[in-house]
């Protein structure tokens, strides 16, 4: 069956990415609770790019002493994920002012889209 996918890409300072993790891991909490079908967050390792591809750190136009954390929730349909995250924006937890004051990261620079499924295996 093929599934809907919201995508991430966001630059971290690497200093935050603690803080990052203590935030995503609330996501993924309140994401499951709603109904979301997986939930992913990952932090750069790995990222030189190879055989003339684009690196991340380019992509996402990293300063020094940042990282690249590269994320994706599963949904069952673009429906669903419209279900899903209009609870999920009404939820006390993602609303709490402190939650949003200490973002560990630039909103403005992270880019995010809807995807429909090409391959599901």
């Amino acid at each position: 069956m093929a599934r809907y996918i919201d995508g991430f890409v966001i630059a971290v300072p690497k200093k935050k990415v603690g803080a990052y993790r203590k935030m995503a891991r609330l996501g993924a909490k309140v994401w499951k609770e709603h109904g979301a079908l997986e939930y992913y967050e990952c932090v750069g390792e790995d990222l030189e790019a190879q055989y003339g591809m684009m690196p991340f750190p380019k992509l996402a136009r990293l300063k020094k002493g940042e990282t690249v954390v590269f994320s994706w929730i599963v949904y069952r349909s673009k429906k669903h994920r419209n279900s899903v995250n209009a609870r999920v924006m009404k939820d006390p937890r993602m609303n709490n002012p402190d939650f949003q004051k200490d973002m560990p990261f630039d909103m403005k620079r992270m880019a995010f889209g809807g995807f429909k499924t090409l391959v599901y295996w």
